[in-house]
């Protein structure tokens, strides 16, 4: 039953014209039952053996309820069985079979926390709102069905919920930050409540995947499993391997998609333009419409013109032409004469003039706007403003202003709804301009005078009105409508339609723009017509209603677009006694869309009986720019029948148009949209670049030429010259007409007999690697994944964000309330995997938000370019989402191969300082001896070994020469001295100590001895006490009182390590080791002899104990370091001498000098400055504890500016409470820091470059110089490498490339060039110390700026590591390495972190140039991840940088996967907003795709005292299922 009539040549390769014409069925109606059935059984057939055979297996995925999988379109089934409105019964199938070909693939869920969900779920039961549900909705209202429904119904058990919720979200709070203890849960107990609901979510099946034994998953943890499962994903080979692509040597290349040479490439030859019918001449036309207005208005006055209904569909009132006509005019006359401003009318004619009228008011909009066109005033016809923040409404706002409006006219129940100022006018929404309302209601215009008449001019290209249009990205645009173009644009609608006097149309669409405009209120005026106007409010209730009234009134053209066919289907019982017979033409408004073609078949399909000719439906398409660009003519102008064609989806995506040969289930079927208007010339041209004519079985924009379309972008000459004057051009490059072309942002082709194809529009048009995907055949797909029980129809928003250079596609839907979190993952999973088989296209992101939260457009519908805004800024607040990077992101730069022997190697040759042509990166600080100050240095010469070299006789001696200088003030919170501590205090009270550990501890010389204190003075006698019995002290920091569990254990670990065979402590903490809670963390009954200092015996020792040689141990330093490793390090009497003696130098300290120290004192440079430096150098010390911040920020400074301090030591954490809790505050009025020449902050990382600068930035107001904050260096082989002190050249600033980073190498750029990290110097090396920069690898010598680990040689390095095990033979090189050529006697201390040094043009006190050490990070902390190596920092700086809401980050690998940690700082339902714009700033900044995004509350990533992230603790805790996180998602 092909019926090819009057066929065209269409040019297309002889063998698939065949299959072209075939699938085009000219058929004069529906397919037939027996031509669908084998047309579904010919297209499933390859999938038919699967689909049954994964039926067979229960635990498979069951397709779609029963009544979805029987699909036969017989006329009797209730039209409600299925929601035809999206898809094709072939599409749907079609998706159905694409997932059944997928084995269902486990996917990780994510894991939530309770009160999220009940966030998204309580919440959300409400039905969406039906005031302004959206345009596609289904949620329709039925009389009596929802009233009786009460919110809440969805969850019986609201109340428990909610006590749950009350329960769980006490353990959010947590410990502070600041404190060292890694945890900082002080009731964990309680998280376990949270996470059974997680654990109910997550009993994921591994199948046959159990976790993999060597890849070091623990097995019983739930995190690993799952990472297991997201790893077995990831493990299928999901995409084609990438080529290999050429990596420049310093930049890592995206890899740019090449075009598949398979790709199909059009064939055709070139397309010739389409002429449209020639417009008929007619005798009586009118030379303008507003001649027709006063022709009809005075000879037939009580003509009916326009019906409007209310709610209830009760006809309100009836317009005659001889009403709108007077009605007009007294408006116009008003206008023009009765409004003035300062004696001046305020209007003058072709003025702009907004119109706000409601949508269920056409009458008093037909007047506004024909008053306007009377006054020669142009009407701008807008929405009503709901809110002040309304989707979009800065967009108006913005086009009001460019129009320059300075009037509103409206209604004036419209009037009274608007918002208002204080004042009671009218509010000002964001970003409009000031506007003046006037109501239009009859008792505010005036009957003008006898002698008045408007004046009625021929059409002329003068502006008549302009329509608004939002663009992809959300801008508004005025499109300016001539006269002459409004007058010929009824002629061709009227010809095209055969519109004739007096006949009736039915209009559902929105009058104030569009199809409803043109057809209801222009041409329908042209040709004397009566519409009846049903308002969208009506339609809601009852969406029969168009129905009724084309029945009532027999009505012989209805204006609709498909979702009204749709909502139509779904109120069935009403339909029995209506009839449609009187209808010749039903016109569909979006009958371009690609799922139009289901709702006309599904309406056809139940109305066919109740007098709907199939032959009625006119699709037709148009675009704001070029109006009506064709349309389905009505059956009696003998045109040929209808068309549709199944295209290929995939050839579709490359531009051109193949009939589906291979790939049975992506296709898209398409009907077409009639034929070219009266008057025009159609073409189609190339999407990107010139506009070449395409080939005719090419897809490409459609342009139109003729007098019937749109002039201009108001006010925009740039756009305006690229969208209406297109002037396309043959292959050849000549023009094909003098006329310009308008493009109408519609794709599509001509058919074979020249009716129009349309499959997608170019605001929907996502370019992904350069293949094109439709926004709306997308969502097509999403839907045909069983849509209603999930999510609402209609409520679905598609559109692509730029990421790393390419198109990503995003899928966001309005997610229903009674969904449950596992039905959604599994429906999210389902509909990636449909969209994956049908448009082999990868979802990026696919997020579910709670129903009614999507911003709308004014007629319901989705406002698509604010819904990507608010996933951009992350505001869209979703309740699930799933990110597939993994499967997306294929133009990632090739993993990088290490290249053997790339760095010097001992065969390059070494002349002088050079390597390979640089100088040897190495760098030393002033000499020592030079600097000694004499009359020391005689003390020296004197007794080389007994007098200074070791401390506590620098105590004894100190004690002896000043006995009362006070070498320690203790301050409380409040400020004042707790406790201070004079030399010969402190002397006796070491003797008393000392006496203590030989009588009542009995100990023996040599025996190592834990300090658990306090920070006080207490600590400091307790350490010289040991150093007088012979012992060797230990400091601990003691645990936490409210937090034993998490610090107790690391006390504990300490003692056992250290090997201490006695505990030194105050009373109230011995108590609190021997207490119930402790017995709880720890074995009490193993501790050592625990003795407390509180009450010392008034006796001196027999003898102080001197050490036979200064390379005895004199005491232990234990640490954990940032890797979470803990490890104590040897310090022997010389050394300890040396270091102080360093730091005197460098920091010029003599007696008469005092320093302030916020530092913890138990371990590296903090311990040395609080307990060591002050009784070698005999300056008095200022000790503030770091923990009496917490009740007192501004306590350090104050101290500072009392004492005029000029030297000062502070850590991170200090600054940060001070730059958080002190930059707003005023409590620091009495303060003055211009006292402070150096600011030292002691760090064991990469200077802090941002923290620092705004520290400086805050206290500049109080004094404090911007020179002198710096920071220090120090690790665990040498605990002071560099400290700026208070002689030499300002800390130098450098900017290295980061992608160099990556690669080992440093290239310094300038500051602001992309990708560029400022490096800030870490202060200056010490005297005595030498560093050299050593290949990590080779371990041979660097040259200068080139990036290696930092070796330092010193006398003051520690000796070794102490550790139980006797693994010292795994560290010994760390202690004792040598160079493996070049000067290879120096034994050198590796550090264990990567830097470089560099000469910089400074000059330092000798006046030798200044070489500046940059420490980039720790060699144990960096990520190798393909094959580059990463340094936490970067990445964590970038991801605080992309969200306000984060407050801290941390990231760690695990089995290649990088997890990111995020604290958030906000409303839980933020969470969700993260995971997106985490992955997206890592991808474009790192080149990295994040595998696992955790969310957690403030607090949660552990800190040490020295304020850094213990990210290894972070690590086991995530994995043990210890975070208590708010959201966890695995990106697939």
């Amino acid at each position: 039953e092909l019926l090819l009539r009057n066929e065209r040549p269409f040019a297309l390769p002889s063998e698939s014209l065949a299959d072209f014409t075939l699938s085009f069925c000219f058929s004069t109606g529906d397919i037939t039952q027996k031509g669908y059935e084998k047309k579904r059984g010919k297209l499933l057939s390859p999938y038919i053996p699967q689909i049954q055979g994964e039926a067979a297996a229960p635990s498979q995925i069951t397709l779609g309820s029963p009544e979805q999988s029987h699909h036969a379109s017989n006329k009797s089934r209730a039209p409600n069985a299925r929601d035809e409105r999206f898809r094709s019964d072939l599409h749907t199938e079609a998706v159905q079979a694409a997932l059944a070909k997928y084995k269902e693939r486990k996917m990780p869920m994510p894991s939530k926390r309770r009160s999220v969900l009940v966030q998204s779920s309580v919440e959300a039961c409400t039905p969406p709102d039906t005031s302004s549900a959206s345009e596609d909705e289904g949620s329709l209202r039925r009389q009596g069905r929802i009233a009786s429904s009460t919110p809440y119904q969805a969850h019986p058990n609201v109340e428990h919920w909610f006590n749950r919720v009350i329960q769980g979200s006490s353990t959010s709070s947590s410990a502070s930050s600041t404190s060292s203890h890694p945890g900082g849960r002080p009731h964990a107990a309680n998280s376990a409540a949270n996470t059974v609901l997680a654990d109910l979510m997550a009993h994921t099946h591994l199948g046959q995947y159990s976790p993999i034994a060597n890849t070091g998953v623990p097995v019983n943890s739930r995190v690993s499993s799952k990472i297991q499962q997201l790893l077995n994903t990831l493990k299928r080979p999901k995409r084609p391997p990438l080529r290999e692509f050429f990596v420049d040597d310093f930049e890592e290349l995206l890899d740019v998609q090449q075009p598949d040479p398979n790709q199909p490439k059009p064939e055709g030859t070139q397309m010739s333009p389409l002429e449209g019918d020639p417009l008929g001449v007619v005798t009586n036309w009118p030379p303008a419409l507003l001649a027709s207005l006063q022709r009809w208005g005075t000879m037939y006055p009580k003509s009916p013109c326009l019906t409007a209904l209310d709610n209830a569909g009760k006809a309100v009132y009836t317009l005659t032409y001889g009403k709108l006509w007077t009605r007009s005019q007294k408006l116009a006359y008003t206008l023009l004469n009765k409004l003035s401003s300062r004696n001046e009318p305020l209007l003058r004619p072709g003025d702009r003039v907004a119109l706000v009228f409601p949508n269920n008011d056409p009458v008093m909009f037909m007047v506004a706007f024909y008053g306007c066109l009377l006054a020669e005033l142009v009407p701008v016809p807008i929405e009503v403003p709901l809110t002040r923040k309304d989707a979009g409404s800065q967009q108006i706002g913005f086009l009001l202003g460019s129009c320059g409006v300075t009037l509103a006219l409206t209604t004036d129940a419209c009037q009274k709804g608007l918002p208002k100022a204080q004042t009671g006018e009218v509010a000002t929404f964001k970003g409009w301009p000031r506007l003046l309302w006037f109501v239009t209601d009859g008792k505010h215009v005036v009957k003008p005078p006898k002698d008045w008449h408007p004046p009625i001019r021929d059409a002329s290209n003068e502006i008549a009105y302009i329509e608004y249009k939002t663009s992809k990205e959300g801008s508004t645009m005025g499109i300016t409508i001539s006269h002459a173009a409004m007058l010929s644009h009824c002629h061709a609608l009227t010809q095209a339609c055969g519109y004739t006097e007096g006949e009736t149309i039915t209009n559902v669409l929105d009058f104030k723009r569009d199809a409803g405009l043109w057809h209801a209120v222009l041409a329908s005026v042209m040709n004397r017509m009566h519409v009846i106007s049903i308002p969208y409010s009506l339609m809601k209730v009852n969406p029969l209603s168009w129905i009724q009234k084309v029945h009532t009134y027999k009505a012989r053209v209805a204006v609709v677009k498909s979702r009204d066919m749709h909502w139509s289907l779904l109120a069935q019982r009403d339909q029995r006694d209506i009839s449609l017979i009187s209808l010749r033409m039903l016109i569909v408004a979006d009958g371009a869309n690609p799922w139009s073609i289901s709702s006309c078949d599904a309406f056809l399909n139940v109305f066919q009986s109740r007098g709907l000719r199939p032959e009625v439906i006119c699709p037709c398409a148009s675009s704001p720019e070029s109006m009506t660009v064709a349309i389905r003519r009505p059956p009696e102008m003998g045109i040929p029948p209808p068309g549709k064609a199944v295209l290929s989806m995939s050839g579709l995506s490359h531009g051109v148009i193949r009939v589906d040969t291979e790939e049975k289930l992506s296709v898209l079927t398409v009907q077409d949209v009639g034929q070219a208007m009266p008057g025009a010339r159609v073409c189609v041209v190339r999407v990107e670049g010139t506009p070449y004519l395409c080939q005719t079985d090419e897809v490409g924009e459609i342009c139109v030429s003729s007098g019937t379309i749109g002039v201009a972008y108001y006010g925009l000459p740039g756009m305006t010259k690229n969208i209406f004057e297109t002037i396309p051009v043959t292959s050849s490059g000549s023009p094909i007409s003098d006329r310009p072309f308008t493009r109408t942002s519609l794709m599509g082709f001509i058919g074979p007999v020249s009716p129009l194809f349309v499959v997608g529009k170019m605001d929907g048009l996502m370019v992904v690697s350069g293949r094109r995907h439709n926004a709306d055949d997308v969502v097509a797909t999403a839907l045909a994944v069983e849509p209603m029980k999930f999510v609402y129809r209609g409520r679905i928003a598609v559109f692509s964000v730029s990421v790393l250079h390419d198109e990503r596609i995003v899928v966001v839907a309005e997610q229903r309330p009674d969904a449950s979190e596992e039905d959604s993952f599994q429906w999210m999973s389902r509909v990636l995997q449909a969209i994956d088989s049908i448009h082999q296209v990868g979802v990026y992101c696919l997020a579910l938000v709670p129903a009614n939260t999507l911003p709308k457009a004014p007629l319901g519908g989705i406002h698509i370019s604010e819904t990507k805004q608010r996933f951009l800024e992350g505001a869209l607040h979703p309740c699930n989402v799933l990110m597939c990077p993994h499967t997306c992101v294929t133009n990632l730069p090739k993993p990088r191969q290490k290249q053997p022997g790339t760095g010097v190697g001992p065969a390059s040759m070494i002349v002088g300082n050079l390597v390979a042509g640089k100088r040897i990166a190495q760098a030393c600080g002033r000499d020592v001896a030079q600097l000694e100050d004499n009359d020391q240095a005689r003390k020296v010469h004197a007794h080389p070994h007994t007098t200074l070299t070791h401390t506590p006789e620098r105590r004894q001696w100190r004690a002896q020469a000043t006995p009362d200088h006070p070498l320690f003030l203790l301050l409380n919170a409040k400020g004042t001295v707790a406790s201070a501590a004079s030399c010969l205090q402190l002397h006796k009270r070491a003797e008393r100590v000392a006496v203590v550990l030989m009588e009542k501890g009995r100990l023996n010389t040599g025996d190592h001895v834990a300090l658990v204190y306090p920070p006080g003075i207490d600590l400091i006698a307790s350490f010289y006490g040991c150093l007088y019995a012979g012992c060797v002290p230990v400091t601990v920091r003691p645990p936490h009182p409210q937090n034993l569990a998490t610090t107790l254990p690391t006390v504990k670990m300490i003692v056992e390590v250290s090997k201490s065979v006695c505990i030194l402590t105050t009373q109230a903490i011995m108590k609190l080791l021997k207490s119930k809670e402790a017995a709880a963390a720890v074995d009490v009954k193993t501790w050592p002899l625990v003795l407390d200092t509180d009450d010392l015996p008034r006796k001196r020792p027999l003898q102080i104990y001197k050490p036979p040689t200064p390379e005895m141990l004199a005491y232990l330093d234990f640490s954990v370091s940032t890797t979470g490793i803990l490890a104590g390090v040897k310090m022997s009497h010389a050394a300890t001498s040396a270091l102080c003696r360093s730091i005197k130098l460098q920091c010029e300290l003599y007696p008469s000098r005092q320093i302030a120290i916020c530092l913890d004192p138990y371990c590296g440079l903090g311990f040395a400055l609080w307990c060591l430096c002050s009784v070698y150098s005999g300056h008095q010390s200022i000790l503030v504890p770091p923990l009496e911040l917490e009740t007192n920020v501004s306590l350090w400074l104050s101290a500072v500016s009392q004492y005029k301090v000029r030297v000062t030591f502070c850590s991170y954490s200090i600054m940060e409470m001070c730059t958080k809790g002190l930059g707003a505050q005023t409590e620091l009025r009495n303060v003055n820091l211009s006292c402070v020449r150096t600011c030292m902050v002691v760090a064991e990382e990469r200077p802090r470059i941002t923290l620092t600068q705004s520290f400086s930035k805050i206290f500049k107001d109080l004094g404090l110089s911007p020179r002198a904050v710096s920071t220090t260096f120090g690790c665990r082989v040498n605990v002071a490498i560099c400290l700026q002190g208070t002689a030499g050249p300002d800390p130098t600033t450098v900017y290295v490339d980061m992608r160099a980073l990556r690669h080992d190498r440093v290239r310094l750029v300038e500051r602001g060039s992309p990708h560029s990290l400022p490096l800030m110097e870490s202060g200056k090396i010490l005297p005595g110390v030498k560093v050299i920069i050593a290949n990590t690898e080779t371990k041979g010598p660097l040259g200068d700026s080139h990036l290696g680990e930092v070796w330092v040689s010193s006398p003051h390095n520690a000796t070794g590591y102490y550790t139980v095990y006797g693994e010292e033979a795994l560290h010994a090189d760390h202690f004792n390495t040598k160079l493996s050529f070049g000067d290879t006697q120096t034994v050198w201390a590796r550090t264990g972190y990567l830097g470089f040094l560099r000469r910089t043009e400074l000059t330092d006190a000798s006046g030798e140039r200044h070489d500046a050490l940059y420490v980039v990070g720790s060699l144990d902390e960096t990520l190798e991840l393909r094959g580059m190596r990463y340094h936490p920092i970067d990445i964590e700086t970038s991801v605080i940088r992309s969200h306000k809401s984060i407050a801290e980050c941390a990231v760690f690998t695990w089995t290649n996967l990088l997890v990111v940690v995020v604290e958030l700082e906000g409303p839980e339902q933020e969470a969700l907003d993260l995971v997106a714009l985490v992955t997206n700033v890592v991808l474009e900044e790192h080149y990295l795709i994040v595998g696992v995004v955790v969310v957690v509350d403030p607090g949660v990533i552990p800190i040490n005292s020295r304020g850094e992230k213990q990210r290894m603790h972070l690590r086991d805790g995530f994995l043990a299922d210890q975070l208590d996180p708010i959201y966890v998602a695995y990106n697939m």
